[in-house]
């Protein structure tokens, strides 16, 4: 039997499954169901590269992974379904090339919907997100193996389990099994490619992909090869590459990523003297003057005040910890001709306040729901809405509050005010004096 033979049915297959059935649909769907988050979410995302990459990461490996693996899944019964799967055995092709054959055309359309989207998100990034820094490689190869990685797995599974509803309950479980472990704190957690990666001020190191591809694809090549290859031992050795890939993550741990001082240099504005000053990232800069317009009002509130901030941070030291700072709220950029500006200035203030107000501290000693907790949490809603220049407080009980604290005179309200933020810092939460 000559070369060309065997080469040519084998690249006619390829190129019908190319075409045909369900894997041309496959590139659209990933494409599809990673877009639908990312655009719900462009204000959080398109001002910055750290927040693209974040989300996008999270939307390939906690929806694009289950997707394809159900895709696959479906794929993989395929044969049983039509009850074709006893003749396909007796062709000359052995299992591993017809999986190979069937499998293959899937991966690469959702090879091409994962890129298509990231070529996206990207394209609309960089206008945002300024010179500083970039967007990381490693993650994105990372991101695209772990996705392809799910392909073998769910397709094994459809030729294994005959179950109809087998690909939609793969996809129920994968997501599950994805998500959970970044509930824990245990280093294992580092094993799930969904685990969740603060690129704000930090980056992978070089060989975060090696390593997390070699997990995922040894995994998915052992799958592979322990259903379809001639001889099952072969499936030993990339059994071995995950298990040892997956060891120098679990004992890495944090250390997969490493600082990164492009991403968090701060740019902070030149306030008028008496006035707190504004600290963003690099790329934010552009907002600054924004910013200082929509804090004015909570400014001109805590001007006086004994222990009020004189420095507020993107993503910075919470109150408590160093006494001076104060985080800044989350900065939403427009779009287009608004880049620049923030997308809803009354929010970012709102939010800032609320920073300020929630320091980082071990929860409270009172007893939970007790009448002391209700009071409290009434005075922390009715100072927030004070400083925040709001008309309406969260809770309907804490208007008698907000009214108490309007009533008060200047000097006494910026005293108490004072007395409050002091208490927040020192985490007492009994000296929280209450209204």
């Amino acid at each position: 039997m000559s070369t060309s033979f065997v080469r040519g049915p084998a690249a006619t297959a390829l190129r019908a499954e190319l075409r045909r059935g369900i894997a041309p649909w496959t590139g659209p769907a990933v494409a599809a169901c990673l877009l639908v988050p990312m655009t719900a979410k462009t204000a959080e995302w398109q001002g910055g590269w750290a927040e693209t990459q974040e989300l996008l990461h999270s939307a390939t490996t906690l929806i694009g992974m289950p997707l394809l693996a159900a895709v696959a899944c479906w794929q993989g019964g395929r044969e049983r379904r039509r009850g074709t799967d006893e003749l396909l055995r007796s062709v000359v092709r052995g299992p591993l090339a017809r999986l190979l054959v069937a499998l293959g055309p899937l991966m690469l359309w959702a090879a091409a919907g994962q890129l298509l989207v990231l070529g996206a998100v990207y394209a609309a990034t960089a206008p945002y997100a300024g010179p500083a820094g970039g967007p990381s490689a490693g993650l994105a190869a990372a991101d695209l193996g772990c996705l392809l990685s799910a392909a073998p797995v769910g397709f094994v599974v459809g030729r294994l389990v005959r179950w109809r509803l087998a690909a939609p309950v793969l996809a129920a479980v994968c997501y599950v099994l994805l998500g959970a472990p970044g509930y824990t704190r245990s280093p294992a957690r580092f094993l799930s490619p969904a685990e969740q990666y603060l690129l704000d001020a930090a980056g992978p190191v070089w060989w975060f992909a090696p390593s997390l591809l070699a997990w995922t694809g040894g995994l998915a090549a052992t799958v592979l090869l322990a259903y379809a290859a001639r001889r099952r031992a072969a499936a030993l050795l990339p059994l071995a590459l995950a298990v040892v890939a997956g060891t120098v993550v679990v004992q890495t741990g944090d250390g997969l990523l490493r600082p990164d001082p492009a991403g968090s240099r701060r740019v902070c504005s030149t306030p008028d003297p008496g006035t707190p000053q504004i600290c963003v990232r690099a790329s934010e800069a552009p907002v600054l003057p924004g910013a200082a317009e929509a804090l004015a009002g909570v400014f001109a509130r805590l001007d006086g005040v004994e222990g009020a901030p004189v420095r507020y941070v993107a993503n910075g030291t919470r109150p408590g910890r160093k006494g001076d700072e104060a985080p800044l709220g989350h900065v939403s950029r427009g779009w287009g001709l608004t880049r620049d500006r923030l997308d809803d200035p009354r929010e970012f203030a709102d939010s800032t306040v609320l920073s300020l107000l929630g320091p980082d501290c071990p929860a409270g000693r009172r007893k939970k729901d007790s009448a002391a907790d209700h009071r409290a949490a009434y005075t922390e809603d009715a100072l927030r809405t004070w400083l925040a220049g709001n008309d309406t407080t969260w809770y309907p009980e804490s208007r008698p509050y907000l009214a108490r604290l309007e009533a008060m005179p200047d000097t006494g309200r910026k005293a108490w005010t004072g007395r409050y933020l002091t208490a927040l810092r020192s985490c007492a939460p009994e000296g929280v004096p209450v209204l």
